[in-house]
């Protein structure tokens, strides 16, 4: 696409791109500090670890913090290996069916006409205004009524429903053209049908959107082993990463701190960096009607 002999977003580099990178630059420098400082942080031995004043970049980088995590992380009853375990096991679990239905329910309210559907979607509006904390009771009543304390459901079925997924991932569903789903109708088509072959294709950028917030609200969440869960083997490695480090909140302790911010941190960035591609054509075709 041409403009007064200008293209838009060309393939190669334009001198007309510099105004742009010398603004962005100081920007992209900036966001990435806090992941350049976690990443340094866990590597620093402990005369650096509290030098005054502080320094941002390792200057003597060494893996004593992660031998020092790994030794105590023995001494524990239960291996860490199971707390990956019950982590991975929960992250998959939940992940996975908070898309699943995220997307049934998104392409219900946007495609769907049936009775309620209005006052659904002003539920699903007044449960993005609702904290985690003000819920917490009623999530628990439920638990405990379903007999799922102690189990991996516990872990799953309270992180399900992520109400900001669904609103993110309904406005795009929005932009699915009417007339392409009345065709599948036409064809014969059940509904399932033209939601697994017409919806699902044409919202993959949304859906792995909200795959990454769900995952972020998953992998980080410490509520469930804190009020579901009694027994240590069914806890998270977010749990069991934090109270190891609670527990030894001493200046020796502070080494294992840093070193599991950073085990903590990388797969969020890992699954940021998998799927930003996507990520970048939700933020773009989200301005477009």
């Amino acid at each position: 696409m041409a403009y007064h002999g200008k293209r838009i977003n060309p393939s190669r580099f334009e001198k007309g791109q510099l105004k742009i990178i010398i603004i962005l630059l100081p920007l992209v420098i900036f966001m990435a500090l806090p992941i350049i400082f976690i990443a340094n942080h866990a590597f620093k031995p402990m005369d650096e670890l509290f030098a005054f004043p502080p320094t941002f970049f390792v200057k003597n980088p060494t893996l004593e913090n992660f031998t020092k995590l790994i030794k105590f992380s023995r001494t524990s009853g239960v291996p860490m290996s199971r707390y990956i375990f019950n982590s991975l096991i929960v992250t998959v679990l939940t992940v996975g069916l908070s898309l699943f239905f995220t997307t049934c329910a998104a392409f219900a309210l946007s495609k769907i006409r049936f009775k309620g559907r209005d006052t659904m979607l002003q539920i699903n509006q007044l449960a993005i205004m609702f904290v985690a904390t003000a819920v917490l009771i009623p999530r628990y009543l439920v638990i405990c009524k379903m007999g799922m304390i102690d189990t991996v459901w516990a872990h799953v079925l309270p992180l399900i429903a992520y109400p900001v997924a669904l609103f993110l991932v309904k406005q795009f569903v929005e932009q699915v053209p009417d007339s392409l789903i009345e065709a599948a109708y036409m064809d014969g088509a059940t509904d399932f049908q033209v939601y697994r072959k017409i919806i699902i294709p044409m919202i993959k950028p949304a859906i792995a959107t909200a795959a990454i917030l769900v995952f972020q609200q998953v992998w980080t969440n410490m509520e469930t082993s804190n009020y579901y869960i009694n027994d240590d083997s069914m806890k998270t490695l977010t749990f069991y990463m934090n109270s190891l480090v609670n527990a030894n909140n001493t200046v020796s302790g502070q080494g294992m701190a840093a070193a599991a911010s950073l085990i903590l941190f990388l797969p969020n960035l890992i699954l940021f960096i998998i799927l930003q591609n996507s990520v970048m054509n939700t933020m773009a075709n989200s301005g477009i009607k």
